[in-house]
Order: structure tokens, then C-alpha cells, then sequence
């Protein structure tokens, strides 16, 4: 038996961003089929004691989770397919068709999952349905990879079919997050996630622009317009959406307590947004001054990110671990994709095609930012989401026989590897299109490939052991007498 130590007693106490503690294991019907009550709103069949009701089942984030990590194994495999183009010419349809892989079934899947289990659990208020949340999943998934695979094969109707379930998808989210992103009082991370929804409503009108063109050609888009989509898209909604809900998770996955007020999240948040509504149209249309004020001010929204995550780091109480490497690592690539976003603006007026190449590198930087992120605060979110599955299915005992923790539900050695191919693949990624190298873009998208793989294993093999477990005709497992914590 292990006992708490101070700052895993401080986690048992806080509440949990993600809709609870790790509770007592016990065993039997919750709260409500004991006593006849009527469910919280939002509640969900076998909903295990301590989870409110506004979360949502747990199928409905995990969903949109598995969904990223294999498009994470699709954009590794595009990108290596795609190596000769994107030494030669970084907007070419194949490089085009890894891009969006990796921004639409990757990042925008894993953030969509992120969103419908944090925005009721920030906000106290259920989505509308979880119906609607399931065909957001659906159609989200059919436009994410429809629209790559139709522009690498150059199938004009394919495109056209993904633009639409696209837009289709992003309207549906918004009726369903209308309800609970209308509270008020909930501070910087709601905040953030009704500015990461405009973002999210004005790419989509841009993609519809994107595919109009391809389909019929009703206009030429320039480098600056593809450019400015990008832009939009990874900092107007998923920078916006991670930088608001990172003010959540870091208090709880660093248990840092904060002295005084805290005000650098307000301020990325308020950056970003005014930021990107100032670069993304200069860009499309070419207005230097206007893209330069709004450049500067998406970079302050950045820095006040970074500065906001190291206060947290100051003042966090748990020793240093593979989830804030992920962290600190992620960050790093910020002024990465900084200096290189400088480069290129500096540079491409006097070489086209290395300020091109350059442009390229820094959203790949951008980009691995956000999926350092997204795969580190996985290894966080999966397990408590799991944990609750589990519970529901009475499975209160870990792979020892020892109550359940959400620390036994992954193998950290698995986990470590994976942030290494993940680190290694998007560095090699990046700077293979910073140099127009090439191989390094092959070996970046291998090592892709591979982190996609070993994060689905690695964090489904263990509950899927434990559920068959469970099922086998062994008996009832005995609720352990005592629950222990862990960090």
C-alpha cells in the first residue's frame, strides 16, 4: 500500500477539471438507481459515484481521440509519400493532401474531442445532445479525411463532399456548445472557447472557399490566402481552444496553486484573438503594415501563453514528469515557429522559394506545438475519461489486483517512447522543409506513423485487457477495502 503524499492529498481534494477525483472505488448503482432520484441533466447510463452529470459518456470524447491517433497515422504515411514533393514545391496537392491530414484528422479531431468533454465539465452545463455531438463525430470524420484524399487524387466532387460535411459539422457543434457557452462568470477558459468557435465557424467559410475554387474555379487563391487559412485555423481556433483549456488542465496535471491573480492567460487569450482577426485578412489581401501589427500581436498572445505556463511550472507541487516534458516541449516549438514565421516573412520577397519553404517549416513548427500538446495532455485525459468507463462496467481492480489508478490504465515506458518518434518526427519534419531536404520529411512522417501507432496501443491495450477481464465468468471482483492514490 502506498500513501498520499502532500501534493497527491492536494490532487485528492481539488476538484478535477475533468469532472472528478479518483474517488473510492465502490461497487453497485450509483447515487440515483439506489435511491430512485431523477439523474442530474446530462447524466448517462451506469454513470460511476463522483462524476457530475454534465459530463458526457465517455464514448463521445474517446471517439474523436482514437479518430486523431489514426489520422496521426495517416498524415506520417502522407508525409512520407509526399517526400519529393515537398522538397520541390511545398504547396504541391500531395504535401497539400499531409497538411490537412494532419490539421483536420489530426489536431482538429483530437481538439474536438477535447471540447466536448471540457466545455460541460468548465461551464456545468451539458451539451444539448449527445446524439448531436455523435453526428458532429461522424461528419467531422468524413469531411477531415475526405478532403485530403480528394485532394491528393484530384477528385474535384470528393472535395466538394468533404467541404460540405465540414461546414455541416462545425454548425452542429455550435447548436450543441451554444447552450453551455452561454454561462457567464466561468472566466478565461469559456472565454476562449467562444472565440475558438468563431475561428472554427470562419475556417470552415474559407475551406468552403477552398473547395468552391477546386470545383469550379471560380477564383485563383494565392499562396497568401492558403497562408491566412492556415493561420486562422491554428491559432484562431485550435491555438485559441488549447491555450483557454490549458489554463484548466495545468492546475491539476502540475497541482499548482497560484498566488494572487493570475492574468497572462486572459491576456493570450485576448492577444490571440485580436491577433489573428488582424493577420489573417492581411495575408489574404496582401496589406504588409496591417500583417506586421497583427503578427506582433498574435506573438505577444503567445508569449503571455508561455509566461502563464511557466508561473504554473514555479509554483507547480508535483516532481517532474513524462507529461510536463511533453509540456515544456511543446512550448519550445513556439519560438521555433516564431523565428522562423520572421525568416520567412523577411525573406521571401528576394527568394520566393526559400521564404515558401520557410513559411512551411514555421507552421509545421506551429503545428507541433499543438500536437506535443494534444499527445502529452492524452496520456493525462485518456485515463481519467477510462477510468470512468471502466468504473460504470464495475471494473474496480488495476493489472495487479490493486484498486484501479489511472496511472495503471498506460505503459510509461510505451509512453516515453512515444515522445521520442513524436519529437524526432516533427523535428525532422521541419526542418526537412525548412532546408528542402527531402529524406528528413520521409523519416519525420515514419516516425509519425510510429507515434500514432504506439499512442493507440499503448493507451486502449490495458483497458481493453481489463474489460475482458472483467466479462470472463470468474466471479465478482470484491471491492478493495481501502482506495490508493497516486500521482
Amino acid at each position: 500500500m502506498r500513501h498520499c503524499s502532500a501534493a497527491q492529498a492536494a490532487m485528492c481534494a481539488d476538484p478535477s477539471p475533468l469532472g472528478g477525483s479518483e474517488p473510492a472505488p465502490r461497487s453497485g448503482p450509483g447515487p440515483a438507481a439506489r435511491t430512485g432520484s431523477t439523474p442530474a441533466a446530462g447524466a448517462w447510463p451506469g454513470r460511476p459515484p463522483g462524476l457530475p452529470g454534465a459530463v458526457p459518456p465517455p464514448s463521445v470524447p474517446l471517439a474523436f481521440l482514437a479518430a486523431a491517433s489514426l489520422g496521426l497515422v495517416a498524415c506520417g504515411a502522407a508525409w512520407a509519400w509526399a517526400w519529393g514533393w515537398a522538397g520541390s514545391d511545398p504547396s504541391a496537392d500531395p504535401v497539400v493532401a499531409a497538411v490537412h491530414l494532419g490539421v483536420l484528422a489530426t489536431l482538429a479531431t483530437g481538439v474536438l474531442g477535447a471540447v466536448h468533454q471540457f466545455t460541460p465539465v468548465i461551464t456545468g452545463r451539458p451539451l444539448r445532445s449527445v446524439r448531436l455531438a455523435r453526428l458532429v463525430f461522424v461528419t467531422w470524420l468524413g469531411a477531415s479525411w475526405l478532403l485530403p484524399l480528394g485532394v491528393a487524387t484530384e477528385q474535384v466532387t470528393v472535395t466538394a463532399a468533404s467541404g460540405a460535411l465540414a461546414g455541416l459539422s462545425l454548425v452542429l457543434l455550435a447548436v450543441n456548445l451554444a447552450g453551455p457557452l452561454a454561462v457567464r462568470g466561468k472566466g478565461t477558459p469559456v472565454t476562449a472557447l467562444r472565440l475558438a468557435l468563431a475561428g472554427a465557424l470562419s475556417t470552415s467559410f474559407l475551406g468552403v472557399a477552398f473547395v468552391g475554387d477546386r470545383q469550379r474555379g471560380w477564383f485563383v487563391l494565392s499562396g497568401h490566402v492558403d497562408l491566412a487559412m492556415g493561420v486562422l485555423g491554428l491559432f484562431g481556433w485550435l491555438g485559441l481552444t488549447y491555450v483557454g483549456v490549458a489554463e484548466k488542465l495545468w492546475p491539476m496535471f502540475l497541482l499548482a496553486h497560484l498566488p494572487g491573480r493570475h492574468r497572462s492567460g486572459r491576456v493570450a487569450v485576448w492577444c490571440l484573438a485580436v491577433g489573428v482577426t488582424l493577420l489573417a485578412p492581411a495575408l489574404a489581401w496582401g496589406a504588409d503594415t496591417l500583417a506586421w501589427a497583427g503578427g506582433v500581436t498574435t506573438a505577444a498572445g503567445l508569449g503571455a501563453h508561455l509566461v502563464s505556463l511557466a508561473v504554473h511550472v514555479r509554483h507547480r507541487r508535483r516532481a517532474v514528469d513524462l507529461h510536463l516534458v511533453f509540456v515544456l516541449t511543446a512550448a519550445a516549438w513556439v519560438p521555433v515557429g516564431a523565428g522562423l514565421a520572421v525568416a520567412a516573412a523577411l525573406v521571401v520577397p528576394r527568394h520566393h522559394h526559400v521564404g515558401v519553404a520557410l513559411s512551411a517549416a514555421a507552421l509545421s513548427a506551429f503545428g507541433a506545438w499543438l500536437l506535443e500538446a494534444l499527445v502529452g495532455h492524452a496520456h493525462k485525459v485518456v485515463p481519467f475519461i477510462v477510468w470512468s468507463a471502466l468504473r460504470a462496467r464495475g471494473v474496480a481492480t488495476g493489472p495487479s489486483g490493486a484498486p484501479l489508478l489511472f496511472a495503471d490504465l498506460y505503459d510509461h515506458r510505451w509512453a516515453a517512447a512515444s515522445y521520442g518518434t513524436l519529437t524526432c518526427g516533427v523535428a525532422a519534419l521541419c526542418t526537412g522543409l525548412a532546408v528542402s531536404a527531402p529524406p528528413l520529411v520521409a523519416i519525420g512522417g515514419a516516425l509519425l506513423v510510429a507515434t500514432g501507432l504506439v499512442v493507440a496501443a499503448n493507451l486502449s491495450a490495458v483497458p481493453v485487457r481489463l474489460l475482458g477481464r472483467a466479462a470472463a465468468p470468474t466471479g465478482a471482483q470484491s471491492p478493495p477495502s481501502q482506495p490508493r492514490v497516486t500521482g
